[in-house]
């Protein structure tokens, strides 16, 4: 305990330290999962970039809805963020305390983000099938179908970027505080506390 103790004050991970469960298969699966966004958000972002749509009734366009144009820049911000941190995590390295705190915490503002624009998006998808007759809004597929039908594609891409991340969440939740000692009443009960690789 002492050991660990004196590793987290100086902010590095104890003997463990080359692989600090950053290597094989948890190194594999986080890559790809901050790999995978990368497409995803592109592809989320490109089709709602190109979702307009004119008729005889006028035209529309994503930029009309100011949900839809935080999507777009959501998808954007998660795309970058993605790529840096997968090259990042591609390169083997010493995960030290300061640098599993950053990914956490870059990790949780980044599932949140991602997390409120799919649900405002939803929101205004609905509102745009259903409308609401109670503030006389009318619904818009029906004029204008294909518009929606490209703008509920992209949302649903989004989502597939929210599970992702949901995940990575997950993975940096454990990678943080696996490095804390259990509890002492843990200890004193004989609790074994399963750690996979740190």
């Amino acid at each position: 305990m002492a050991e660990k103790n004196s590793n987290l004050a100086t902010g590095t991970s104890g003997p463990c330290q080359e692989d600090d469960g950053n290597s094989g298969g948890i190194r594999t699966v986080e890559m790809l999962l901050r790999l995978v966004p990368v497409g995803l958000c592109v592809a989320a972002l490109v089709v709602m970039i190109k979702d307009s749509e004119t008729n005889d009734y006028g035209s529309l366009s994503y930029s009309n809805f100011t949900g839809f144009r935080f999507l777009v820049h959501a998808n954007g911000v998660l795309a970058g963020y993605s790529l840096v941190t997968a090259a990042f995590t591609a390169v083997p390295r010493p995960m030290t305390l300061p640098r599993a705190w950053t990914f956490f915490l870059l990790d949780q503002v980044s599932t949140y983000l991602i997390l409120v624009a799919s649900a405002v998006t939803t929101e205004v998808a609905f509102l745009a099938y259903k409308g609401d007759v109670t503030m006389t809004w009318s619904e818009a597929c029906g004029t204008y179908g294909r518009f929606c039908k490209q703008a509920t594609a992209s949302i649903i891409i989004t989502f597939l970027v929210v599970i992702c991340y949901i995940l990575l969440s997950l993975i940096s939740s454990y990678r943080l505080f696996s490095k804390y000692d259990a509890p002492v009443g843990y200890r004193n009960k004989g609790i074994e506390i399963v750690d996979f690789g740190n």
